[in-house]
C-alpha cells in the first residue's frame, strides 16, 4: 500500500521518527543489538527512552541468542521499563551477520510472543558477501510465516539510496514501509511527517532509480547490470582480503564479513597497554585507534562506540578502499598490531 511507504531523508530521518513515535518516556525501553549503530543510542537517548542491549554472540559469527534476548527484556521489566520495540539490523553494522530465514521467524515469533514493534534496519540487503544465508526481508518471512504472526505484529522496515552497489549516501534518500500499524497510529504518524513538509527531491529521484532500475532491453541495461556485478564482487573479494588480513595478525581475531560494508575484528590487549591507556585518559580501544592512526594513517572506529562486552575489544573498519591498494593497507596494519603487541606484552609471563 502506498499510503504505508513513507520517504524520508535517508532512512536515518525514518529511524529517528518512529523511534520518536514509540517512545514516550525514560520507562519506555527499545531492544537494541550490541555492538550497535550509534544511531540508535543517541536517538533513544535524545527522545528520552532507554535503550536495552541484547547481546550478539562473537563465537557464533554474532549470531542472536534468544535465550539471553529474553532475559535482558525481563531484567528491563524488573526495573520498570516497557519493552515496547526491537531493533534488527540485517545485515548487520557493525558486525557483517546475515540472518537466515530460520533466525527472522524465530524474532517475529519473540516479538509476537512479547508484544514488541519490529524495526527492521535492512539497508545493507544488496551487500552480500556468502551464498549461504542471502538477503531475505523481515516482512516476506512474516507474510510467509501467515497468521496469527502475519496479521498482529507490527513491523517497520527502513531502506535506503546510501548502501548496495548505489552508495550515494550524500543524497539523503530513504524510506520506511509501516506493516500492521494501527490505522489511527499511522494517521498521527503522517502529521509528524508533515511538519517536515517533504523529503528532498534529490534523495526522491534516486530512490525511483533504486526501486526501478535499468531492465533487460532498456539502453542502459547492459553497463548496468555489468557495473553492479562488478562492484559487487569487488566488495566480496575486499571483504575476504581485509578478514583474512586481520587474522594474519597477532592478537587479532575477525569473523568474515558476510554483508554490510565494514570488518569488526576484536583486539585482544595485553595488560600492560590497558594499563597506559588508562593512565592516559583513554579507553584501551581508543588509545589502539589513535596509535594506528599516527603510525599508518588508517582511520578506523574504536569498538567502544558501537557497545561490546566488558573486558572486550574492537575497532571497525570498512571494507570500501579500492581493492588494489588492499594488500598494502593490510600489510600496513599488520606491520603497526604485531610491532604493537611486542612493545607491550609481558614478557616476564613468557
Amino acid at each position: 500500500d502506498p499510503e504505508l511507504i513513507y520517504l524520508t531523508d535517508g532512512a536515518s530521518k525514518g529511524v529517528m521518527q518512529m523511534l520518536n513515535a514509540i517512545i514516550r518516556n525514560e520507562r519506555d525501553g527499545i531492544l537494541v543489538p550490541v555492538p550497535q549503530y550509534p544511531l540508535y543510542s543517541a536517538a533513544i537517548s535524545l527522545f528520552g527512552g532507554s535503550l536495552v542491549p541484547y547481546y550478539l554472540e562473537e563465537e557464533a559469527n554474532w549470531g542472536l541468542d534468544l535465550v539471553s534476548t529474553r532475559q535482558s527484556v525481563a531484567e528491563a521489566r524488573s526495573k520498570g521499563i516497557t519493552v515496547r520495540a526491537m531493533v534488527i539490523i540485517n545485515p548487520g553494522n557493525p558486525t557483517g551477520q546475515c540472518l537466515s530465514e530460520a533466525n527472522i521467524r524465530e524474532l517475529l515469533n519473540f516479538c509476537y510472543q512479547e508484544n514488541l514493534v519490529l524495526l527492521a534496519d535492512e539497508v545493507y540487503q544488496q551487500n552480500v558477501y556468502q551464498d549461504e544465508r542471502p538477503f531475505i526481508s523481515a516482512r516476506k518471512v512474516m507474510f510467509d510465516m501467515g497468521p496469527p504472526v502475519s496479521r498482529e505484529v507490527q513491523l517497520i522496515s527502513f531502506h535506503t539510496v546510501s548502501k548496495g552497489y548505489w552508495g550515494e549516501c550524500g543524497q539523503r534518500g530513504g524510506y520506511f514501509e509501516m506493516t500492521n500499524i494501527p490505522p489511527k497510529t499511522v494517521d498521527e504518524i503522517y502529521k509528524v511527517a508533515s511538519i517536515a513538509l517533504s523529503p528532498n527531491v534529490p534523495g526522491q529521484i534516486f530512490m525511483g532509480l533504486m526501486v526501478n532500475p535499468p531492465k533487460p532491453g532498456d539502453i542502459s541495461y547492459l553497463k548496468y547490470s555489468a557495473e553492479s556485478k562488478s562492484i559487487l564482487e569487488s566488495l566480496r573479494r575486499r571483504a575476504q582480503i581485509m578478514t583474512d588480513g586481520f587474522n594474519s595478525c597477532r592478537n587479532v581475531v575477525c569473523n568474515f564479513t558476510e554483508g554490510a560494508m565494514y570488518s569488526f575484528p576484536q583486539i585482544r590487549l595485553p595488560q600492560r597497554a590497558m594499563d597506559v591507556a588508562k593512565s592516559a585518559g583513554k579507553a584501551p580501544d581508543v588509545y589502539y585507534c589513535l596509535k594506528l592512526l599516527e603510525a599508518t594513517g588508517i582511520s578506523t572506529v574504536p569498538g567502544s562506540g558501537f557497545g561490546q562486552k566488558e573486558g572486550v575489544f574492537h575497532l571497525r573498519t570498512t571494507i570500501l578502499p579500492a581493492e588494489e591498494d588492499m594488500p598494502a593497507i593490510m600489510s600496513s596494519f599488520k606491520k603497526f598490531n604485531d610491532s604493537f603487541m611486542e612493545q607491550y606484552q609481558d614478557h616476564s609471563r613468557l
